[in-house]
């Protein structure tokens, strides 16, 4: 007999989403992307996507002054599928200096504050070293460890 609810609980993926992800999400060319399907997966709640409002500012202003006919579909994927929090204050950096680029220090401190598991991003190079708490990968290397995830699962079912 199949049994409905995982005897065990756990709680969804917290993904912190960088701007450039934001950016291939709302005008990337295909609706297969590794960034789309990762923002539609927490549309549907299978995860949780969670940005900070300088990576909301960052991808507005990039897809103005590149794609601005994207802006409204960016907008409605925003609101439809990301939780928007503060940015960090300049005195909470200071433990975290020497992580990330300065400028990406912030993205990498609210992830942190906001007990992500993964930050996705383009620009692994801006987050290095990274922090050993978080997980800093491409949405595609992030889908391909979610399908592994998936696959063992369906193989220890199997098993029992």
């Amino acid at each position: 007999m199949t049994q409905l609810y995982p005897k065990k609980q756990m709680r969804k993926p917290l993904v912190f989403i960088d701007a450039d992800v934001l950016f291939a999400g709302a005008a990337g060319p295909s609706d297969y992307g590794a960034s789309l399907v990762v923002l539609r997966m927490a549309e549907i709640t299978l995860l949780e996507a969670i940005t900070s409002q300088q990576v909301i500012v960052e991808a507005e202003r990039n897809l103005g002054e590149k794609l601005p006919a994207a802006l409204p579909a960016f907008r409605l994927l925003a609101s439809r599928c990301l939780r928007i929090v503060p940015n960090p204050a300049p005195a909470d950096l200071i433990a975290f200096q020497g992580l990330a680029d300065a400028i990406d220090l912030p993205i990498l401190a609210a992830a942190l504050r906001e007990r992500c598991d993964w930050l996705l991003t383009f620009n692994l190079r801006h987050y290095q070293p990274g922090h050993p708490a978080i997980a800093i990968v491409r949405p595609g290397d992030f889908l391909q460890q979610v399908r592994a995830y998936l696959a063992n699962l369906s193989s220890m079912e199997e098993g029992e």
